[in-house]
């Protein structure tokens, strides 16, 4: 069935209000009328059987059939902090990390960071990543879109720290590994519920002074397996881990 999330001033106590390309989506790819029913989705998390009841040239509206009891999320809560790659990478981080589970994603700008973000690409850039995993929460069935953040920089990930748990991907852990770097152990300390943060440096990796910074601000140094990953894979790596643990094995 058919699946949209829809912003939060579009719902009424007894219906909701489809406007933009999902109303398009409707009409014109799915070729839906009255009486065809889908899934709606609040940015609150929660979601309703929806049965439509009109459709007009500006919007569809549906009446609420029922609450829909889904557990799609991932019983804790994952931010991927991603240094920004090159090309269309990020947008598949977006993509299969949505897919994957992702509770956030933050961009930032590192020292090794090949890409610069002006302003007026950032607002442009931002909007297309927050499509994309728009699009990719509603195709996986997912109750709940990941939140896409502002590009920050490494302190200002720090000052809003409400996180249980800060990691930083290690590529010096890949090739020396440590018993304190193993990611399996430090799966072992987290809870259902939690919140996790995730460091992931661009293609030439985190600077020395980053990794620095980081440390002593009480992350610690995980390792993705034996292999070198590229900076696409790692958080996906990270994320699939993470659901096999404790949606699977657990």
């Amino acid at each position: 069935m058919q699946r949209y999330f829809i912003s939060d001033n579009n719902w009424t106590k007894e219906q909701v209000h489809i406007d933009g390309e999902d109303r398009h989506h409707i009409v014109n790819v799915m070729r839906m009328t009255s009486g065809d029913k889908i899934i709606c989705c609040n940015v609150d998390g929660s979601s309703y059987l929806v049965e439509i009841t009109e459709i007009t040239d500006d919007k569809v509206t549906g009446a609420l059939v029922e609450a829909l009891d889904e557990k799609q999320e991932m019983p804790v809560k994952v931010t991927i902090v991603q240094g920004l790659p090159k090309g269309d990478k990020l947008e598949l981080i977006v993509q299969k990390g949505t897919e994957l589970g992702m509770f956030a994603f933050i961009p930032v700008q590192m020292d090794r960071s090949i890409v610069k973000w002006d302003s007026k690409k950032e607002s442009k850039k931002l909007s297309r990543l927050r499509k994309i995993s728009k699009e990719a929460a509603e195709q996986s069935h997912r109750s709940k879109l990941p939140l896409i953040h502002e590009k920050h920089t490494l302190k200002e990930v720090l000052s809003e720290n409400t996180y249980d748990h800060l990691f930083v991907a290690s590529e010096l852990e890949a090739k020396a590994p440590s018993e304190d770097g193993s990611f399996a152990e430090a799966l072992k300390q987290i809870s259902p519920g939690d919140n996790l943060l995730v460091v992931i440096g661009p293609e030439g990796g985190l600077s020395n002074d980053e990794i620095s910074f980081l440390t002593s601000n009480q992350f610690k140094s995980i390792r993705l397996g034996p292999r070198i990953l590229r900076t696409e894979t790692a958080p996906l790596y990270v994320l699939s881990a993470i659901s096999f643990y404790f949606e699977e094995w657990r």
